[in-house]
């Protein structure tokens, strides 16, 4: 679906609890897309001793390394990359495991020290996440790594024994979970974070990752009902993880496992990663973090994705998301590009009369962007279908409200009364007027630029006599853009604004006639 012929990258992340492959499709430094994902429960870190990680769990690593390989090669992947993590790292046999995948299966397995795990966690973060400032978690089965983050960099990190899987195996052998338990595993938590010196509340964002972290998020989002099929940008806060907690040491696992958004082979270790993260918000004095999709494997992708710039992290990770989606649908770049002049046009010049400034106008001049994406599937009903697309891929750097904002205006640009639809959750008091003027202003803007050739080069806005007077700017009377425009677009920009609107060309008729 790219512009240019694709590679193909591989990245296995083999770590204690689960394995996986993620397959991206993409073309270095202009667009990438995830194009599949395997993934499988190893619990490598099972039954691990002194000597190391158990026969039973290097049979299972091996049998998912085996599938996972067939699975590259088959499809044609380009690259793989492939790493492991604490469980590895830990083992006394650690090196002999990777050596026997190397001569058994052919891949070569990185083993990442805690800090490189840490630092590409953080990678993938960044690139998703629009802050500057705070720290990055991430809760995996074997550790939990914490990151701190100065200017949009990594600036330093540590990675802790905290790992869901590897707390319930040294402290929880009861069900549910007994109070002496309990206490156990929170004093070791407290242990560890502790002794990190650094972990201290300052300003900032925290961003969570991991399958902890996810599994939490979509527990939430199962109580709110919540109306986007993706966790990017998702608010979990510390009321939700500590209701959370409170079912898991309440029910048995039987019921744990019923938990709306839990997924069912994580319910026997999800406790003690929910009180890792609760003690971690608890510490650093936030009541809530961000979710991010991306983690480890995205942030190794990313590394090789944007490994021309000085540092592997995109300066304004919401510009590129915009960027990234439109290219991956293949949008009709010169009309998408005079579709986001003419809004800009007419949302500076309207601004006396709605009030908004540069934060609505990125949503509009993102949907104005990826208004057309839908029609990669059908141009019937193109308009709904790239909602769909919107809501159900996100867009990183985006917040959930702004997510289906831009989705709605993508909805509402040809036809339609604007209306906030199953997203009202999400939405504030202002943002019904705030859709309808948004929307008023793009679909003028799409009728303006109906053939999609520029034939309207600019439109002047003024309303001195208390009507909107829109002159089109051209050089040849734009008659099919007038025609269309005042059928389709003024109804609504009059409705939004409560005025009436007289459309006219400054270019004259000559010997047009309808």
């Amino acid at each position: 679906m790219l512009t240019n012929q694709p590679l193909r990258i591989g990245v296995i992340d083999l770590g204690s609890n689960t394995a996986r492959l993620i397959v991206m499709s993409s073309i270095p430094g202009y667009a990438y897309r995830q194009v599949d994902e395997i993934r499988e429960v190893v619990r490598l870190r099972k039954g691990m001793t002194a000597a190391g990680l158990s026969e039973a769990a290097v049979t299972r690593a091996f049998s998912t390394l085996k599938l996972f390989k067939r699975y590259c090669d088959s499809s044609q992947v380009d690259t793989i990359m492939a790493t492991t993590t604490s469980a590895v790292r830990e083992a006394a046999n650690g090196p002999a495991f990777v050596q026997q995948v190397e001569q058994e299966i052919g891949l070569s397995l990185q083993i990442l020290d805690g800090d490189r795990e840490a630092y590409y966690a953080t990678i993938g973060a960044l690139n998703e996440v629009a802050f500057g400032e705070g720290f990055v978690v991430d809760i995996g089965g074997g550790s939990a790594q914490i990151s701190d983050v100065t200017e949009r960099r990594f600036a330093r990190g540590c990675s802790m024994p905290l790992g869901a899987l590897a707390l319930t195996e040294r402290f929880i052998s009861h069900d549910p979970i007994t109070p002496a338990e309990l206490k156990a595993v929170k004093k070791e938590i407290v242990r560890h974070l502790t002794a990190v010196d650094w972990l201290t509340p300052h300003a900032g964002v925290l961003v969570g990752l991991g399958g902890t972290i996810r599994n939490l998020a979509r527990i939430e989002a199962a109580r709110q009902n919540y109306p986007l099929n993706t966790l990017h940008g998702f608010p979990l806060t510390r009321e939700s993880i500590a209701q959370s907690i409170g079912l898991f040491c309440e029910l048995p696992l039987a019921e744990r496992q019923g938990i709306a958004g839990l997924s069912p082979d994580r319910a026997d270790i999800i406790l003690p990663g929910a009180l890792v993260i609760q003690t971690i918000m608890e510490r650093l004095d936030f009541e809530q973090l961000t979710v991010t999709v991306n983690g480890l494997r995205e942030g190794l992708f990313l590394e090789q994705f944007w490994e021309h710039l000085s540092y592997p992290v995109i300066g304004d990770p919401r510009r590129f998301s915009v960027l990234n989606m439109a290219r991956i649908y293949q949008y009709q770049k010169s009309h998408a590009n005079h579709m986001r002049y003419l809004v800009g046009r007419l949302f500076d010049q309207l601004v006396p009369l709605h009030g908004f400034g540069p934060a609505e106008r990125e949503l509009l001049t993102a949907a104005a962007l990826l208004h057309d994406l839908g029609s990669i599937i059908s141009y019937d009903s193109h308009h709904k279908h790239s909602e769909m697309l919107i809501v159900h891929s996100g867009l990183a750097g985006f917040s959930p409200r702004e997510i289906a904002l831009i989705a709605l205006l993508a909805r509402y640009h040809r036809k339609g009364n604007p209306d906030l639809n199953s997203y009202k959750l999400l939405m504030g008091d202002d943002d019904q007027r705030l859709l309808q003027q948004l929307s008023a202003i793009l679909r003028l803007a799409e009728f303006l630029e109906r053939a999609r050739n520029a034939t309207v080069d600019d439109v002047l806005v003024n309303w001195d006599d208390g009507a909107l007077h829109l002159t089109l700017i051209a050089e040849e009377y734009p008659a099919v853009e007038l025609w269309d425009s005042d059928r389709n677009a003024v109804p609504l920009v009059e409705a939004a604004f409560e005025r009436p609107v007289i459309l006219e060309s400054a270019a004259p008729p000559g010997d047009w006639r309808l």
